[in-house]
């Protein structure tokens, strides 16, 4: 006769386990995250318990899940591995996560987060596996569909910024050449005040056409750093300074003379070049025309940059005989042109010679 106390109890114990019989088991059954129990006395480790969440879930009648393996949720893509470390964890007795790719019973997959986690007796033995699992394939696509939307985006930002730096080179290169030929039209408007000074018998008249040429010059230099720059919105000072004291220096024919340069790295707006230049033209023919011819002398140029400022010194050890003054249309043109750039001008004697430091505001970046 079969033990009718053994019945009772082994259905007592089926009915706990469905919580039939206490508030947690209600609990667990009418939780909406679908959990299994599964029988690890029990050959193939089988459900003997799942929730109303779960049969939900997978798509399956539960008279259809009780009593069969896990396993009938896998399907032609589910990670092999994956399938293998869960079942290692379950011979060994221990816990695992894991995040899975599951089929309900029409086909459809889903991404499973997988958490199972051994039940023990009174004495340490595994009896049960309790899992539980959360449908994370909405946010699996939604992760989806915003990588592929930020792919899109950066594609479309890579084919903008192509585009944009494509059209920049255009431009520099457009930049450049209009640089370029500015520079020789002016060498070549130099070379026709030259060649009209040198038939010019008036000496006064001859020394203003110089000091145009010299003017146009320093324009062309302009242009030449330009030309030469990679970037177009900036014009090197120092650079300058060298190019503009050898071209003039050359001119004159002042070999007596020595140029020290001592110049921190300063660039002011492209836009602003012409003007700096021709001021500092003026300030060099100044410097050159009070150098003495007696004796090697020496001219000193300098750049600074305190802030938010420029600044520009000349000096040499020549001197500025009483009554001498500048040109009346170089200073003219000096006055104008530190007005438009907000500059000052001063002028004072040092031991070593007269010294000039023009003072201007300027950006820390340069302009575009």
């Amino acid at each position: 006769m079969p033990d009718r106390s053994a019945s009772e109890r082994e259905g007592k114990r089926l009915a706990e386990l469905r919580g039939e019989s206490d508030p947690y088991g209600a609990a667990i059954r009418s939780t909406r995250m679908p959990i299994v129990i599964c029988d690890a006395t029990l050959d193939d480790c089988p459900i003997v318990f799942a929730n109303d969440a779960f049969v939900s879930l997978s798509g399956y009648p539960r008279e259809e899940i009780i009593g069969r393996n896990c396993r009938f949720l896998q399907g032609p893509e589910t990670d092999r591995a994956e399938v293998a470390r869960v079942s290692q964890a379950i011979v060994d007795g221990s816990h695992v996560e894991t995040e899975i790719l599951n089929y309900r019973k029409d086909g459809t997959p889903f991404w499973n987060a997988l958490f199972i986690s051994p039940v023990h007796d009174a004495d340490g033995r595994v009896t049960h596996f309790f899992g539980s699992q959360v449908d994370m394939t909405a946010r699996n696509r939604a992760a989806s569909d915003l990588a592929a939307a930020k792919a899109d985006a950066e594609a479309l930002v890579a084919a903008r910024t192509a585009d944009l730096q494509k059209a920049l080179d255009q431009k520099t290169v457009l930049l450049h050449e209009v640089d370029h030929r500015v520079k020789n039209n002016l060498q070549l408007i130099s070379s026709l005040i030259l060649l009209q000074s040198r038939r010019i018998a008036d000496p006064e008249i001859r020394d203003t056409m110089t000091s145009m040429l010299n003017r146009v010059s320093a324009l062309a230099t302009v242009h030449r750093n330009l030309f030469q720059a990679d970037d177009l919105s900036a014009f090197d000072v120092p650079a300058f300074m060298r190019d503009i004291a050898s071209d003039l220096l050359d001119a004159s024919g002042r070999d007596d003379l020595s140029v020290e340069h001592d110049h921190e790295p300063a660039a002011i707006p492209a836009q602003q070049a012409s003007a700096v230049a021709l001021i500092v033209n003026e300030l060099l023919i100044e410097a050159l025309a009070c150098a003495p011819e007696s004796a090697p002398g020496r001219l000193r140029l300098a750049v600074r940059r305190p802030d938010g400022e420029l600044a520009i010194e000349v000096d040499h050890d020549g001197s500025v005989e009483p009554g001498q003054s500048r040109e009346s249309f170089g200073a003219s043109l000096m006055s104008l042109l530190t007005r438009q750039l907000s500059a000052t001008i001063e002028r004072s004697g040092a031991d070593d010679g007269p010294r000039v430091r023009l003072t201007m505001p300027v950006a820390d970046r340069p302009a575009s």
